[in-house]
């Protein structure tokens, strides 16, 4: 695909609240609460957007997330709320700015929707594997509400030209959506409307050498299977369809938030904490903490057993050529949990669990005492350079490596892939 041809990314009709209604319909993304979880939290809210994006919650509270039925009560829902002009459509194709706000960060990106054909030619790279089970999920999703409904979180190298660009356009103009949500962080969207605009933005956007996915993976990975099964049965295919794109948001990287991910490691392996503590000294100095330890460097790892904490510093030599096998995440793998804990694949491996660094070191330390969980490890947050770095090199990053904060919202903006 040479430059002429290249296109990754343009604007969409999109489909979106009414802006009276949109701090009734914005909701967490769906992957990150269970049923249950939403349940609760749609509970007197008829305009959420989970009632779409976890649907279940709508129906007997034992029935499976991936039964036929979940979907199609998605896809009542949806029209429901586009009958009674709750969302609406838009009759051109646009661009948005997205800016979110918290407390001690903010971010400013562009809303459009991707090329599949980028993503299948690696412009728009990848850095992790997809799980079949989660990524079918949305494919059913998908096909089932003819949209897309969660935006995915993308990257690029910092571009003066298209950062000035969006951070014009805010300044100059007013948002159509400013909401808060229950964390109080807050997102604003702005609409670019005028074609001029929208033909230099895209240009811009059209230029960057790459994008790369943050966080999204089974979402990009599902519209590219369900764009195969609409193409095959479409003798008329021309390629300028919507189900030739997906939805996305792109911050530059210098913007880009990643928290740690941390590893909670139910049994020992069969070995007492001494006997752990000793192994794990054969590549690591091991130092008694008496405050919680998060690492603020890379190479250093905090560990929480038997109501201690310990400071763990790298002393071994390890593959520091390989841009996958230098991660953090990796040297904790590769040194701890594999040779000492057993565990050698951390998708499939009941023996581990993964919190994410929003949730702080305290919900560690709860399900240790709990003993719910035997051990836990802190990690240093793995930089963004890295991931493009990985992503650079075509590689693959451990699972559960990133921990993008603050996440963008599900409802303000959807793409029908007519």
């Amino acid at each position: 695909m040479d430059d002429k041809e290249k296109i990754l990314g343009k604007g969409f009709k999109a489909l979106r609240p009414k802006s009276e209604y949109s701090d009734d319909v914005i909701a967490p993304p769906y992957d990150v609460l269970n049923s249950e979880e939403a349940r609760d939290l749609a509970k007197g809210k008829p305009y959420s957007f989970l009632h779409i994006s976890k649907p279940e919650i709508d129906l007997p509270e034992n029935i499976k997330t991936d039964d036929p039925r979940v979907y199609e009560k998605g896809l009542e829902n949806l029209n429901q709320m586009i009958n009674e002009n709750i969302l609406i459509r838009d009759n051109k194709e646009t661009l948005f700015i997205y800016k979110i706000t918290t407390n001690d960060h903010n971010q400013t990106g562009i809303g459009f929707v991707a090329s599949i054909d980028s993503y299948e030619g690696n412009l728009i790279k990848k850095h992790e594997h997809t799980t079949p089970v989660k990524e079918l999920d949305r494919v059913h999703n998908i096909k089932a509400l003819n949209a897309q409904t969660g935006p995915v979180l993308l990257t690029y190298i910092d571009n003066i030209q298209l950062d000035e660009m969006i951070n014009q356009y805010t300044i100059e103009n007013q948002p159509i959506y400013d909401v808060n949500t229950r964390e109080k962080i807050n997102h604003k969207i702005w609409q670019i409307t005028d074609i001029n605009e929208i033909n230099k933005a895209t240009t811009v956007l059209n230029k960057l050498e790459s994008l790369y996915i943050a966080d999204g993976h089974h979402r990009s990975a599902a519209a590219s299977k369900v764009r195969e099964s609409r193409m095959n049965a479409n003798p008329e295919h021309d390629g300028n369809e919507g189900y030739n794109y997906f939805l996305a948001v792109a911050f530059p990287k210098s913007r880009m938030k990643i928290l740690d991910y941390n590893r909670l490691i139910k049994h020992t392996n069969g070995k007492s904490t001494d006997e752990l503590i000793t192994m794990i000294e054969d590549n690591f100095k091991c130092t008694p903490s008496d405050k919680p330890v998060k690492p603020n460097k890379g190479k250093s790892f905090g560990m929480f057993t038997d109501g201690q904490w310990f400071n763990l510093q790298l002393i071994s030599d390890y593959n520091k050529n390989s841009p996958v096998d230098s991660l953090d995440i990796s040297i904790l793998h590769n040194f701890i949990l594999d040779p000492i804990l057993g565990i050698e694949d951390e998708r499939v491996d009941k023996n581990i669990d993964f919190v994410g660094g929003a949730r702080g070191l305290e919900e560690l330390v709860r399900r240790v005492n709990s003993n719910e969980m035997a051990i836990a490890f802190s990690l240093y947050p793995t930089p963004i350079d890295a991931l493009i770095t990985v992503a650079d090199a075509g590689l693959i990053m451990p699972p559960k490596s990133t921990w993008f904060e603050p996440k963008l919202i599900d409802g303000l903006l959807s793409h029908i892939i007519d």
